[in-house]
């Protein structure tokens, strides 16, 4: 029997574009299109850009996507105008800045054909437009999922052999101008460098981050993780924790386990303002929460979210992380200070009201987020277990996923009840793990090498 009841899926619709706002982009793209000629093609991309957008899960702003068909629009008509070669067209750029950007790969494909197709007919070439798609379609492949830069190098030689080796089946003329196969070759190679020097752009215009960016924010000598080190020790080990918790439940549901994991390094940033008042960071004789009031506590300890959106600002941490911090959780009561004030209601004359107890949210809204969401609590709550044995951590993690899902906090997010059972077990056995029991060795073996 599944241990989650109810709603066989939680979806929400991505939200609908304005219609100010759609008329506005189609609008930019109607005027780009009659500059450069092409006024058809341009309208024709929007329909089927907004066709798949509308049935998409991601919320893509459509004007950020269009910039990629504008800008090879541009290059190609320019060069096209030129008199100049169609090896002088970075093609395989677009589709690898798609692949990189995109998470599905069906949009990524859409760009990349829609782009092949559109630049072979401004060039009057179905030739082009084959081998465009052919070389388009293969750099998805390879750049998919990267997460070193040299990869991006390899495939733009790869793909440039690919493209060499396309024009040698479709080339009307043979082997009279063998140069042109050699600077397809250039082109591809060229098509990588151009990548690697505009992406940290496109991340920025699209608000979104890349493997290759994370990783670099993974980099544990990145100030923000520095600070945690030093001055919340036990914030910055449950930080480590939770990420691994989201990576391995994220990579068992089909979510960026990469995102998630990076995510969970930096959601409790905020906690760096007043680290002496989180459990972890306090030694177990004394906790400041003795001398304050339930409400002044509660405040303390939300406030860590606005702090932790500050931090961010300071240091200028990318959108898609920042999203961590705000919702990791959502709207969830701070249940011991809400009973501590119940119990203790003399400290006024107003009812205690749960409201007033919640976080402000907003909910996750994605899976990498609920993720981190479920892994922070269950942490916690292993970390509290008196006897952390392997069926006190699974009853400690199923109640705890099995509430946050009666409590709403899982409702914007695309989670199945499936998703939920797997996550549950990934907790279990990794947390099992850690918090095994320890094997009593007779005597004192202090410093003696045995295992621990």
């Amino acid at each position: 029997m599944p241990l989650f009841k109810g709603l066989s899926k939680l979806t929400i619709k991505p939200p609908a574009a304005g219609k100010v706002k759609l008329v506005l982009q189609a609008a930019l793209l109607f005027a780009v299109g009659f500059l450069l000629g092409v006024n058809l093609i341009i309208p024709l991309l929007l329909v089927c850009a907004l066709l798949y957008l509308k049935r998409s899960s991601k919320d893509y702003n459509l004007l950020n996507l269009s910039l990629l068909f504008v800008i090879i629009f541009t290059a190609s008509h320019f060069i096209i105008k030129q008199g100049q070669p169609l090896y002088y067209i970075p093609f395989a750029a677009v589709a690898m800045l798609a692949a990189i950007l995109f998470e599905e790969l069906p949009l990524s494909l859409l760009v990349t054909l829609l782009s092949s197709f559109s630049v072979g007919y401004l060039a009057r070439d179905v030739d082009a437009a084959i081998l465009f798609s052919i070389s388009g379609m293969f750099s998805i492949v390879f750049v998919r999922g990267a997460r070193k830069r040299m990869t991006l190098i390899r495939a733009g030689l790869a793909i440039g052999l690919i493209q060499a080796a396309a024009l040698f089946f479709i080339d009307h003329y043979g082997m009279d101008y063998p140069q042109r196969y050699l600077l397809f070759v250039v082109n591809g190679a060229v098509s990588s460098i151009i990548v690697l020097g505009v992406l940290p752009i496109f991340e920025y215009l699209f608000k979104t981050v890349t493997n290759i960016s994370l990783l670099e924010l993974a980099d544990f000598s990145q100030p923000l993780l520095q600070r945690m080190m030093m001055e919340a020790p036990g914030t910055y080990h449950h930080s480590l924790i939770v990420g691994n918790l989201s990576e391995a439940a994220c990579s068992a549901v089909g979510a960026n386990a990469l995102l998630a994991r990076i995510g969970a390094y930096y959601h409790d940033i905020g906690k760096l303002e007043k680290p002496e008042y989180f459990s972890e960071n306090q030694e177990l004789q004394t906790s400041k929460h003795e001398a304050l009031t339930p409400t002044m506590s509660k405040m303390v300890i939300m406030n860590h979210v606005n702090g932790g959106l500050e931090l961010a600002k300071k240091y200028k941490l990318n959108a898609r992380l920042v999203d961590f911090i705000k919702q990791h959780h959502g709207t969830s009561l701070v249940y011991y200070f809400y009973r501590r004030a119940l119990e203790n209601q003399e400290e006024n004359d107003q009812a205690i009201k749960e409201e007033g107890f919640r976080y402000p949210g907003p909910k996750p809204n994605t899976k990498e987020t609920a993720i981190v969401l479920l892994a922070d609590s269950v942490e916690a709550a292993s970390r509290a277990l008196k006897e952390p044995t392997p069926a006190n951590i699974k009853d400690v993690v199923y109640n705890i996923i099995n509430n946050k899902f009666i409590d709403g906090q899982l409702d914007e997010c695309d989670l199945t009840l499936k998703d939920l059972e797997k996550i549950s077990a990934v907790f279990v056995r990794i947390l099992s793990g850690i918090f095994h029991a320890r094997i009593a060795y007779p005597g004192n073996h202090t410093g003696s090498g045995e295992p621990h």
